[in-house]
């Protein structure tokens, strides 16, 4: 929906919502990818999947491209995680990467319900995994350590984009 469009990525509990939330109270566009465009599917094919597992965890490419096409904005963030990325990744003018320290990171996710993502047992030893490997993150991305304050840590996203 932008002129300009960029990706904020990250594994569960490093800020991707906060910062989606700041980035519309300042009022830029931003879409809530895991809210608005995310569903349970094979990542190669994008067939429904049951059941919820961060493996299936994908975004309607469709959508991400119609979304990107529209130019009706100066800029669009598309704030979320995806598992079928490299589907629509080369859409994106930015990818930045939310990062934070172990610390911070089972503090943020301690604090999560159950029915959230990263609140059971079995996800965040898969997240506390692809944290420390970073096999998840995109190789393209800007790293930005989210352990700031939210505002800061938006006021370093859009000092990138400008």
């Amino acid at each position: 929906m932008g002129i300009r469009n960029d990706l904020i990525e990250g594994v569960s509990g490093t800020g991707k919502t906060s910062v989606c939330i700041e980035l519309q109270r300042r009022s830029y566009h931003a879409i809530h990818g895991d809210r608005e465009l995310a569903y349970q599917g094979d990542p190669e094919t994008g067939i429904r999947t049951d059941g919820i597992t961060h493996e299936h965890h994908i975004w309607h490419v469709d959508k991400v491209k119609a979304l990107v096409t529209n130019q009706d904005e100066a800029a669009t963030f598309f704030c979320g995680g995806s598992r079928n990325l490299s589907e629509f990744i080369d859409l994106f003018d930015g990818v930045f990467v939310l990062d934070v320290d172990l610390d911070t990171l089972n503090r943020r996710l301690d604090e999560r319900p159950e029915n959230e993502c990263g609140g059971k047992p079995s996800e965040r030893k898969l997240i506390t995994r692809l944290h420390q490997t970073k096999e998840d993150f995109p190789k393209n991305g800007i790293i930005i350590y989210a352990t700031a304050p939210i505002e800061h840590v938006v006021d370093e996203i859009i000092c990138h984009v400008k």
